[in-house]
């Protein structure tokens, strides 16, 4: 395939003229470790067979919390066993190399939940997650805005059912139902202000960088929940585009449809330090 080497030359030439890098990383930023992108009906099924017939966004909302707060945290806790256990893949390493060689930084920009990017050693400060994280917790009402780590939250799920019997994590204020810290569907509960703060650590940098020679190197993020792409889109800068499916880009960019990892292992092998 000429065009692709094509690119891949490019990507790495962009890279290595680069001052400033910017990952926008979606949910096929996980797949090569394993974890699930729920891409489509089918997806979703495929990772969890006990809700064929339910979409994503129908388990992925505040109202199980008081409705069914067993259902929420079984569906929740047994995400968040899944994000505790998965070891981020090499391409992070790769990432984190091109990053730390960027006289102006870095910066990830990631609609994932799951911590992957802190768990490869990519420092706190330096990411945005814009849809909160599976490994903070908030009250489920809310009754306050107080946001805490979940580091001693034990779920066990039942794998038929995908229901839990354990102890469910209470708020520290009133000690009503806990929550994840995170933007779900047709939510009007999120606590924000941790990610608002990410946010504003974020637009600095991008200040900070706006006159420079900046890539935005884009992973896995479709077009369903489009927030990773509107971002890198109207970032200044150029764009890399790395998708199996939807890799078109706007002009200027560079299309790569390929899986996250071979494409940063590619691109690596053409980098000359």
């Amino acid at each position: 395939m000429p065009a692709l080497n094509d690119n891949y030359e490019l990507a790495a030439k962009a890279i290595q003229s680069a001052e400033g890098l910017l990952i926008a990383a979606g949910a096929g930023m996980g797949v090569d470790s394993g974890l699930p992108d729920f891409r489509g009906t089918e997806g979703f099924w495929k990772a969890y067979p006990p809700f064929r017939g339910r979409k994503f966004s129908d388990l992925s909302t505040p109202i199980w919390f008081k409705s069914d707060p067993e259902l929420a945290w079984g569906f929740f806790g047994h995400r968040l066993n899944l994000y505790r256990t998965a070891v981020p893949h090499a391409g992070f390493e790769i990432l984190q190399r091109w990053a730390n060689q960027m006289p102006l930084g870095h910066f990830v920009f990631t609609s994932n939940v799951d911590g992957q990017f802190q768990k490869a050693g990519f420092t706190a400060d330096r990411i945005i997650e814009c849809h909160g994280s599976i490994h903070h917790l908030q009250c489920a009402t809310p009754c306050c805005q107080e946001i805490w780590p979940s580091d001693d939250v034990r779920i066990e799920v039942d794998e038929a059912t995908i229901r839990t019997d354990s102890d469910l994590p209470v708020c520290k204020t009133c000690g009503g139902i806990a929550r994840p810290n995170i933007l779900m569907f047709y939510d009007r509960g999120w606590v924000e202000d941790r990610s608002e703060q990410q946010e504003r650590r974020y637009r600095a940098w991008l200040q900070k960088v706006k006159a420079a020679r900046l890539v935005i190197i884009e992973i896995g993020a479709g077009l369903a929940v489009p927030s990773v792409r509107y971002e890198s889109e109207c970032s200044e800068g150029t764009l890399i585009r790395i998708n199996p499916r939807e890799s078109d880009t706007p002009p200027g960019g560079i299309s790569l449809p390929v899986g996250g990892l071979i494409a940063l292992q590619q691109i690596n092998a053409l980098i000359r330090d």
